[in-house]
């Protein structure tokens, strides 16, 4: 046997062992989400109808022809030695259903064998044939297997068997022991047309979405034994084809092809896809529920508040009978009759007389009268003076009028919320010593009424006043 040949019956071999591996792509658990499901690249709806794949492809490929097969061996061919030829071919094929196909086959190429087997006379009457395989057109059903996988999304081998029938046209040549060459038939230039059936098997490789590496044997059985020219034997003629090529898939390239999908995946990825949008559902009601929750809690601040609010317009702290919110003269002294805004009824008509002595009193309170800088906070040091005010107030049950003064020093407002302030501090500190706080007025004046000029510092000093009026 040759070099070339044995390389061949090697590949071929090979082909066969190969197609008992199931060798699977990685399950790949990276999808990608939509708006309404989870999709991987090979993912369909299952019951999806055949629009939703792509069915037809079309391949070519090249290889071996040899009129060696498996089935048998090289003692038994009418030629004892064959060799190695090129061959070549393509097809076209239309996927069924995921496991089935039709397929139209074209194959052409050369075959070559030396030593015929001997005649009755004992010795080989031909040295070689050339046969040269014009066509070998076939329809065959193609068979793929392990496509349904329940472990991987997609299988990265395709295993397949096929098997056919077809007519073949050839013309064979053969050369004498002598060297001379003659063809086979004398007319019609010498061309055979026979029928044949074509079995095979092979393995397919994805390389990309929609196409494959197509590995295959097949052996072709031809309905005479005619194929070399030399008709010898009670057997008919065969061949073998062993090749490699590309297939490739027609249609839209988002569509998987039909060949290779694994409608098992599928049926998983809608179940997970189902199983997510019932997590989302729960989900949805879960933060439904928890809006609801926030809902009633804030009822219940906003029912806590109003009572407060309530209890609050019900809340007498004096006990004077004024309820704390209408009361404009609050921690009124217990037994104190009072008037409809909670302060002190006015005491009956006395006449008083203010003295000099009682002057002395206010003079001095006003002379130690001090404030913190730019605020309305007594200082220490006044306190002792307005105590003894305080005392004459609720002595004689006298009137004041409290008026504050300022400079022109900083902004009118300022000043007039200042002198206001001011007055305010110091008739809320002689009634919480007593004091009847209807008695007493305080009113601020801000920079409008000085007594100086405030062109001087001794000035703006006299300027800084809060008058006391007695009566």
């Amino acid at each position: 046997m040759k070099p070339q040949f044995k390389k061949a019956a090697l590949l071929v071999t090979g082909i066969l062992a190969g197609s008992q591996l199931f060798a699977q792509s990685p399950d790949s658990s990276k999808v990608k989400t939509t708006d309404t499901a989870t999709h991987f690249n090979d993912y369909v709806k299952p019951f999806s109808g055949g629009d939703a794949f792509r069915s037809w492809s079309i391949g070519i490929n090249g290889g071996v022809l040899t009129p060696f097969t498996i089935f048998g061996n090289n003692n038994r061919q009418d030629f004892t030695s064959p060799n190695a030829q090129i061959g070549y071919g393509g097809f076209i094929k239309k996927q069924i259903l995921p496991s089935f196909g039709l397929q139209a086959d074209f194959l052409a190429g050369k075959l070559q064998a030396d030593n015929s087997q001997p005649n009755g006379t004992g010795s080989s009457p031909f040295s070689r044939f050339d046969t040269k395989l014009n066509y070998a057109a076939s329809l065959s059903a193609n068979f793929t297997l392990a496509n349904i996988n329940w472990r991987h999304q997609k299988g990265f081998i395709q295993p397949y068997l096929t098997v056919g029938g077809g007519i073949m046209g050839y013309t064979p040549v053969l050369t004498a022991a002598d060297g001379s060459k003659s063809n086979f038939k004398t007319d019609n230039n010498g061309h055979v047309r026979e029928v044949f059936i074509p079995v095979g098997a092979g393995l397919k490789f994805d390389l990309a979405p929609g196409v494959n590496l197509d590995l295959g044997y097949q052996v072709n059985f031809v309905n005479s034994d005619n194929l070399d020219g030399y008709n010898i034997g009670s057997t008919n003629d065969r061949f073998s084809y062993g090749h490699i090529g590309l297939e490739f898939a027609l249609g839209s390239r988002s569509k998987p092809q039909l060949a290779t999908h694994n409608p098992v995946a599928s049926m998983r990825t809608e179940y997970l896809t189902q199983e997510q949008a019932l997590q989302n559902s729960l989900q949805a009601q879960q933060s439904q529920i928890d809006a609801e929750k926030a809902k009633n809690d804030q009822l219940r601040n906003d029912l806590n508040t109003t009572n407060a609010n309530l209890a609050k317009l019900t809340t007498d702290s004096d006990g004077d009978g004024v309820p704390d919110v209408n009361d404009k003269c609050p921690n009124t002294p217990a037994n104190t009759k009072v008037d409809g805004s909670g302060c002190p009824l006015p005491a009956p008509d006395v006449k008083v007389y203010v003295t000099e002595e009682d002057r002395k009193v206010v003079k001095e309170a006003i002379k130690n009268l001090e404030f913190d800088f730019g605020k309305s906070t007594l200082r220490d040091h006044s306190l002792p003076s307005l105590d003894k005010v305080a005392a004459l107030l609720v002595a004689k049950n006298f009137s004041l009028k409290l008026a504050g003064h300022t400079d022109n020093v900083g902004s009118a407002d300022a000043n007039l919320k200042l002198s206001k302030d001011r007055a305010e501090s110091i008739k809320a500190y002689l009634v919480s010593k007593g004091a009847n706080a209807s008695r007493i007025e305080a009113t601020g004046y801000g920079k409008t009424q000085p007594i100086a000029t405030n062109k001087t510092a001794a000035g703006r000093q006299l300027n800084r006043r809060v008058e006391f009026t007695l009566f």
